[in-house]
């Protein structure tokens, strides 16, 4: 004879069943409210026992916290756009109240030192006109070089692995990492006619990471100022 099987013992019920049950019968814990006052949880910050309650309280006082913490870091970001936007500001200012276009590739790289704290700058520029060919941001760039800068459709950040850029600059042993903006007339897809170099000894500050719409406004400004040199 063959002895019958338990349903319950041969399908036992889970937790998953117990949590979907729960979940479809949401007028459970008005039929049973006294339950909710006998629940009780281990706070993961005193490890101690507390109410369904004090654990909702908890999570909530949580979730408070961390739209806090959002918040501040959304002014945080926002004071430092501002900041950084008035740099820019000040910067191009400087860039239209400037007559001397001789001096106007050395002004422009001590500005970007100066505004935006880069260790080094560097600049190179070709096919500018005769007056402005003896300058020294005219001179000693390589065809390669020009064809690298041609190819970048906007500006390229990452670590120095040996690039002709970095010889432009002043100390190139303490080269980590670097930004190379394509200068470019007019706008949009215009000629490349220069290269501008930001370089630091922090391997992260110009990361392959990182935004480049910053950069891109730099070199905008920077090409609409140098363009009259052409």
């Amino acid at each position: 004879m063959t002895t019958p099987v338990n349903h319950a013992l041969a399908h036992p019920i889970t937790e998953d069943d117990i949590a979907n049950y729960l979940a479809n019968t949401p007028d459970f814990f008005q039929r049973h409210a006294e339950l909710l006052a006998t629940v009780q949880f281990t706070s993961p910050h005193s490890h101690r026992a507390v109410s369904l309650q004090e654990r909702q309280a908890e999570m909530l006082r949580e979730k408070i916290k961390l739209l806090e913490q959002r918040i501040m870091e959304m002014i945080r970001n926002g004071n430092e756009n501002v900041m950084l936007s008035d740099k820019i500001l000040r910067w191009a200012r400087t860039l239209f109240l400037t007559n001397d276009l001789q001096a106007l590739p050395a002004q422009i790289v001590q500005e970007i030192q100066d505004q935006f704290a880069v260790p080094q700058v560097g600049l190179r520029l070709w096919d500018v006109a005769a007056a402005y060919a003896g300058l020294p941001c005219a001179q000693g760039v390589s065809d390669d070089a020009k064809v690298f800068a041609a190819s970048l459709t906007e500006p390229f950040c990452g670590l120095n692995t040996g690039f002709e850029a970095v010889g432009w600059l002043d100390d190139t042993a303490h080269v980590s990492s670097l930004a190379l903006i394509p200068l470019r007339s007019g706008e949009g897809g215009g000629s490349v006619f220069g290269i501008l170099v930001l370089a630091s000894s922090d391997a992260h500050r110009f990361n392959s990471g990182m935004g480049t719409d910053f950069l891109a406004r730099i070199g905008d400004l920077a090409s609409a100022a140098l363009s009259r040199l052409r």
